[in-house]
Protein backbone atom coordinates (compact mmCIF):
# COMPACT_ATOMS: atom_id res chain seq x y z
CA UNK A 1 0.00 0.00 0.00
CA UNK A 2 1.13 3.43 -0.96
CA UNK A 3 1.62 6.07 1.77
CA UNK A 4 -0.55 8.50 2.64
CA UNK A 5 -1.35 11.57 4.88
CA UNK A 6 -4.13 12.91 6.38
CA UNK A 7 -6.38 16.25 5.32
CA UNK A 8 -5.20 17.70 8.77
CA UNK A 9 -1.75 16.77 8.46
CA UNK A 10 -1.79 18.47 5.42
CA UNK A 11 -3.17 21.47 6.94
CA UNK A 12 -0.85 21.42 9.81
CA UNK A 13 2.37 21.46 7.33
CA UNK A 14 0.99 24.55 5.30
CA UNK A 15 3.05 25.95 2.61
CA UNK A 16 6.24 24.37 2.55
CA UNK A 17 9.54 26.32 1.16
CA UNK A 18 11.71 23.52 -0.08
CA UNK A 19 15.15 25.01 -0.06
CA UNK A 20 17.71 23.85 -2.63
CA UNK A 21 20.22 24.78 -5.39
CA UNK A 22 22.64 27.19 -3.00
CA UNK A 23 25.59 28.58 -3.55
CA UNK A 24 27.92 26.17 -2.56
CA UNK A 25 30.63 23.47 -4.18
CA UNK A 26 27.88 21.22 -3.42
CA UNK A 27 24.99 22.91 -5.47
CA UNK A 28 24.52 19.82 -7.89
CA UNK A 29 24.08 17.30 -5.29
CA UNK A 30 21.25 19.64 -3.56
CA UNK A 31 19.46 20.10 -6.15
CA UNK A 32 19.19 16.53 -6.78
CA UNK A 33 18.10 16.20 -3.25
CA UNK A 34 15.87 19.13 -3.36
CA UNK A 35 14.12 18.23 -6.75
CA UNK A 36 13.22 14.23 -4.67
CA UNK A 37 12.06 15.89 -1.66
CA UNK A 38 9.74 17.87 -3.67
CA UNK A 39 8.25 15.54 -5.09
CA UNK A 40 7.37 13.56 -2.44
CA UNK A 41 5.74 16.15 -1.06
CA UNK A 42 4.20 17.20 -4.33
CA UNK A 43 3.44 13.23 -4.78
CA UNK A 44 1.19 13.33 -1.26
CA UNK A 45 -0.67 16.53 -1.86
CA UNK A 46 1.14 18.84 0.32
CA UNK A 47 1.18 22.60 -0.76
CA UNK A 48 4.94 22.41 -1.09
CA UNK A 49 7.09 24.42 -3.95
CA UNK A 50 10.89 24.82 -4.67
CA UNK A 51 13.15 27.93 -3.77
CA UNK A 52 16.40 28.24 -5.43
CA UNK A 53 18.86 29.88 -3.53
CA UNK A 54 20.62 32.23 -4.75
CA UNK A 55 23.65 35.32 -3.87
CA UNK A 56 20.60 37.06 -2.11
CA UNK A 57 18.89 34.61 0.03
CA UNK A 58 17.82 37.42 3.06
CA UNK A 59 15.89 38.99 0.16
CA UNK A 60 14.83 36.35 -1.30
CA UNK A 61 13.20 34.61 1.42
CA UNK A 62 12.09 37.41 3.30
CA UNK A 63 9.79 38.44 0.07
CA UNK A 64 8.77 34.31 0.05
CA UNK A 65 5.67 33.47 1.51
CA UNK A 66 5.79 30.03 3.31
CA UNK A 67 5.09 28.69 6.64
CA UNK A 68 7.92 26.33 7.13
CA UNK A 69 11.25 25.36 5.39
CA UNK A 70 12.71 21.63 4.17
CA UNK A 71 16.25 22.21 3.67
CA UNK A 72 17.88 20.31 1.71
CA UNK A 73 20.83 22.54 0.84
CA UNK A 74 24.61 21.25 1.26
CA UNK A 75 27.51 22.99 1.97
CA UNK A 76 28.76 26.34 3.15
CA UNK A 77 25.38 28.68 2.70
CA UNK A 78 22.88 26.13 3.58
CA UNK A 79 24.43 23.73 6.21
CA UNK A 80 26.46 25.99 7.88
CA UNK A 81 24.20 27.78 10.19
CA UNK A 82 23.76 30.53 8.36
CA UNK A 83 20.67 29.66 6.37
CA UNK A 84 19.55 28.82 10.13
CA UNK A 85 20.27 31.83 11.62
CA UNK A 86 18.54 33.61 8.89
CA UNK A 87 15.70 31.33 9.08
CA UNK A 88 15.67 31.97 12.64
CA UNK A 89 15.16 35.69 12.13
CA UNK A 90 12.19 35.26 9.79
CA UNK A 91 10.56 33.04 12.47
CA UNK A 92 10.22 30.17 10.13
CA UNK A 93 10.47 26.85 11.39
CA UNK A 94 13.15 24.64 9.46
CA UNK A 95 14.42 20.98 8.75
CA UNK A 96 17.50 19.95 11.19
CA UNK A 97 19.61 21.47 13.38
CA UNK A 98 19.88 24.81 14.90
CA UNK A 99 22.29 27.08 14.33
CA UNK A 100 25.33 26.06 16.37
CA UNK A 101 25.19 22.63 15.90
CA UNK A 102 24.96 23.66 11.41
CA UNK A 103 27.45 25.92 12.08
CA UNK A 104 30.16 22.75 14.10
CA UNK A 105 29.18 19.89 12.16
CA UNK A 106 30.29 21.33 9.02
CA UNK A 107 33.67 22.15 10.67
CA UNK A 108 35.35 18.97 10.86
CA UNK A 109 38.56 20.41 12.92
CA UNK A 110 35.92 21.83 15.75
CA UNK A 111 33.46 19.02 15.52
CA UNK A 112 37.01 16.69 16.41
CA UNK A 113 37.99 18.91 19.17
CA UNK A 114 34.34 18.21 21.10
CA UNK A 115 34.96 14.49 20.30
CA UNK A 116 37.91 14.58 21.61
CA UNK A 117 37.00 16.57 24.45
CA UNK A 118 33.91 14.34 25.63
CA UNK A 119 36.08 10.89 24.65
CA UNK A 120 34.42 10.24 21.68
CA UNK A 121 37.20 7.85 19.14
CA UNK A 122 38.12 10.30 16.75
CA UNK A 123 41.14 10.11 13.99
CA UNK A 124 44.23 12.35 15.58
CA UNK A 125 44.57 15.13 13.15
CA UNK A 126 46.99 18.47 12.51
CA UNK A 127 45.80 21.93 11.05
CA UNK A 128 48.16 22.38 7.99
CA UNK A 129 49.48 25.91 7.03
CA UNK A 130 51.71 27.18 4.80
CA UNK A 131 54.59 26.49 7.11
CA UNK A 132 53.80 23.11 8.45
CA UNK A 133 56.33 20.18 9.56
CA UNK A 134 55.65 17.83 6.70
CA UNK A 135 57.91 15.54 8.18
CA UNK A 136 57.09 15.59 11.87
CA UNK A 137 52.72 15.32 10.86
CA UNK A 138 53.74 12.52 8.63
CA UNK A 139 55.28 10.77 11.50
CA UNK A 140 52.64 11.38 13.99
CA UNK A 141 50.17 10.37 11.80
CA UNK A 142 51.93 7.32 11.59
CA UNK A 143 53.01 7.75 7.77
CA UNK A 144 49.28 7.66 6.19
CA UNK A 145 46.76 10.63 6.38
CA UNK A 146 43.72 12.04 4.69
CA UNK A 147 43.96 15.78 3.80
CA UNK A 148 40.81 17.89 4.22
CA UNK A 149 39.29 20.99 3.52
CA UNK A 150 37.62 21.15 6.89
CA UNK A 151 34.09 22.79 6.07
CA UNK A 152 33.47 21.30 2.68
CA UNK A 153 31.39 18.36 1.74
CA UNK A 154 31.09 15.01 -0.10
CA UNK A 155 34.68 14.15 -0.48
CA UNK A 156 35.40 17.63 -2.25
CA UNK A 157 39.02 18.18 -2.07
CA UNK A 158 40.05 15.64 -0.06
CA UNK A 159 42.67 13.59 -0.86
CA UNK A 160 44.92 10.45 0.82
CA UNK A 161 48.87 10.85 0.99
CA UNK A 162 51.57 8.50 1.63
CA UNK A 163 54.44 11.10 2.14
CA UNK A 164 55.66 14.06 3.14
CA UNK A 165 55.73 15.71 -0.29
CA UNK A 166 52.14 14.47 -1.15
CA UNK A 167 51.15 16.20 2.22
CA UNK A 168 52.26 19.58 0.84
CA UNK A 169 51.01 18.92 -2.19
CA UNK A 170 47.60 17.62 -1.09
CA UNK A 171 47.48 21.11 1.23
CA UNK A 172 48.09 23.34 -1.54
CA UNK A 173 44.92 21.37 -3.47
CA UNK A 174 42.74 21.23 -0.30
CA UNK A 175 43.76 25.09 0.14
CA UNK A 176 41.67 26.24 -3.33
CA UNK A 177 38.56 24.74 -1.33
CA UNK A 178 39.02 26.57 2.15
CA UNK A 179 41.69 28.03 4.11
CA UNK A 180 40.89 25.92 6.89
CA UNK A 181 42.59 22.77 6.10
CA UNK A 182 43.31 19.00 8.36
CA UNK A 183 45.74 16.39 7.65
CA UNK A 184 43.81 13.54 9.68
CA UNK A 185 45.33 9.63 10.39
CA UNK A 186 44.26 7.43 7.99
CA UNK A 187 42.00 4.42 9.27
CA UNK A 188 42.80 1.18 7.57
CA UNK A 189 39.21 -1.02 7.42
CA UNK A 190 35.90 -0.37 6.21
CA UNK A 191 33.55 2.68 6.30
CA UNK A 192 30.39 2.39 7.69
CA UNK A 193 27.81 5.32 8.06
CA UNK A 194 24.94 5.58 10.83
CA UNK A 195 21.70 7.68 9.71
CA UNK A 196 20.06 9.09 12.84
CA UNK A 197 15.80 10.25 12.96
CA UNK A 198 14.76 12.11 16.18
CA UNK A 199 16.38 10.47 18.52
CA UNK A 200 16.66 6.40 16.95
CA UNK A 201 20.28 5.45 15.13
CA UNK A 202 18.94 3.10 11.89
CA UNK A 203 20.84 0.66 10.63
CA UNK A 204 24.66 1.06 9.81
CA UNK A 205 25.53 0.72 6.38
CA UNK A 206 29.01 -0.04 5.15
CA UNK A 207 30.29 1.80 1.77
CA UNK A 208 32.28 -0.86 -0.28
CA UNK A 209 34.37 0.76 -3.30
CA UNK A 210 37.33 -0.18 -5.87
CA UNK A 211 38.18 3.99 -5.26
CA UNK A 212 41.26 4.67 -3.21
CA UNK A 213 38.69 6.02 -0.52
CA UNK A 214 35.06 7.09 -0.78
CA UNK A 215 35.51 10.10 -3.03
CA UNK A 216 33.04 12.35 -4.97
CA UNK A 217 33.01 9.96 -7.63
CA UNK A 218 32.67 6.60 -5.50
CA UNK A 219 29.69 8.72 -4.24
CA UNK A 220 27.90 9.92 -7.38
CA UNK A 221 29.29 8.41 -10.56
CA UNK A 222 30.68 5.09 -9.98
CA UNK A 223 28.55 2.13 -10.73
CA UNK A 224 30.35 -0.46 -8.91
CA UNK A 225 29.83 1.34 -5.36
CA UNK A 226 28.40 -1.49 -3.46
CA UNK A 227 26.19 -0.08 0.20
CA UNK A 228 26.30 -3.23 2.63
CA UNK A 229 22.77 -3.63 4.33
CA UNK A 230 23.13 -5.44 6.60
CA UNK A 231 26.22 -3.76 7.38
CA UNK A 232 28.06 -7.19 7.91
CA UNK A 233 29.26 -6.07 11.85
CA UNK A 234 28.03 -8.85 13.78
CA UNK A 235 24.70 -7.50 16.80
CA UNK A 236 26.64 -6.04 19.13
CA UNK A 237 29.25 -4.14 16.91
CA UNK A 238 26.73 -2.90 14.92
CA UNK A 239 24.55 -1.81 18.45
CA UNK A 240 28.02 -0.65 19.65
CA UNK A 241 28.82 2.01 16.48
CA UNK A 242 24.92 3.15 16.46
CA UNK A 243 24.86 4.08 20.65
CA UNK A 244 28.62 5.71 19.44
CA UNK A 245 27.22 7.94 16.29
CA UNK A 246 23.98 8.55 19.05
CA UNK A 247 26.22 10.04 21.46
CA UNK A 248 28.36 12.25 18.96
CA UNK A 249 25.68 13.56 17.17
CA UNK A 250 24.15 14.91 20.46
CA UNK A 251 27.57 16.11 21.26
CA UNK A 252 27.86 18.61 18.77
CA UNK A 253 24.33 19.37 19.52
CA UNK A 254 22.08 18.37 16.49
CA UNK A 255 19.02 17.65 16.45
CA UNK A 256 16.14 16.44 13.80
CA UNK A 257 18.18 14.16 11.38
CA UNK A 258 21.55 13.74 10.07
CA UNK A 259 24.30 10.94 9.56
CA UNK A 260 27.82 10.17 11.02
CA UNK A 261 30.62 8.27 8.98
CA UNK A 262 32.95 6.19 10.63
CA UNK A 263 35.80 3.73 10.40
CA UNK A 264 36.63 0.35 11.63
CA UNK A 265 40.38 -0.62 12.57
CA UNK A 266 42.02 -3.79 12.23
CA UNK A 267 41.28 -4.46 15.89
CA UNK A 268 37.28 -3.88 15.09
CA UNK A 269 37.61 -0.24 17.17
CA UNK A 270 35.22 2.08 15.33
CA UNK A 271 36.51 5.76 14.99
CA UNK A 272 34.10 8.83 13.99
CA UNK A 273 34.92 11.21 11.14
CA UNK A 274 32.24 13.77 10.89
CA UNK A 275 28.81 14.55 11.02
CA UNK A 276 26.34 15.49 8.60
CA UNK A 277 23.53 17.78 9.41
CA UNK A 278 22.21 17.97 5.80
CA UNK A 279 22.87 14.54 4.34
CA UNK A 280 21.79 13.96 0.55
CA UNK A 281 18.27 13.28 -0.19
CA UNK A 282 17.63 11.33 -3.25
CA UNK A 283 16.05 8.37 -3.39
CA UNK A 284 19.28 6.25 -3.60
CA UNK A 285 20.89 8.24 -0.69
CA UNK A 286 22.03 7.10 2.53
CA UNK A 287 19.68 8.09 4.83
CA UNK A 288 17.01 6.72 2.71
CA UNK A 289 18.50 3.66 2.23
CA UNK A 290 19.02 3.11 5.93
CA UNK A 291 15.15 4.59 6.56
CA UNK A 292 13.70 2.00 3.98
CA UNK A 293 15.72 -0.87 5.68
CA UNK A 294 13.91 0.35 8.92
CA UNK A 295 10.84 -0.03 7.52
CA UNK A 296 10.06 3.61 6.38
CA UNK A 297 9.39 4.52 2.45
CA UNK A 298 11.15 7.85 1.21
CA UNK A 299 8.37 9.83 0.96
CA UNK A 300 7.09 8.75 4.88
CA UNK A 301 10.97 9.39 5.62
CA UNK A 302 10.58 13.17 4.22
CA UNK A 303 7.55 13.68 6.27
CA UNK A 304 8.53 12.55 9.33
CA UNK A 305 11.66 14.92 9.27
CA UNK A 306 9.29 17.70 8.14
CA UNK A 307 7.19 17.02 11.04
CA UNK A 308 9.48 17.48 13.81
CA UNK A 309 9.09 21.48 12.70
CA UNK A 310 6.08 21.27 14.18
Amino acid sequence: MSYEISASEKSALGKVAVLMGGTSAERPVSLNSGSAVLKALVDLGVDAFAVDVGENAAQQLSQTDFDRAFIALHGRGGEDGTMQGLLELLNKPYTGSGVMASALGMDKWRTKLVWDACEVATPKAFVLEDDSDWDSIMQALGGLAMVKPAREGSSIGMRKVHSSEGLAESYAFASQHDDLVIAEQYIEGPEFTVAILGDEALPAIQLVTTHDFYDFDAKYKANDTQYLLPSGLPDYAEGELQKMALKAFKLVGCEGWGRVDAMQDGDGNFWLLEVNTTPGMTDHSLVPMAASAGGLSFPALVVKILQQTL
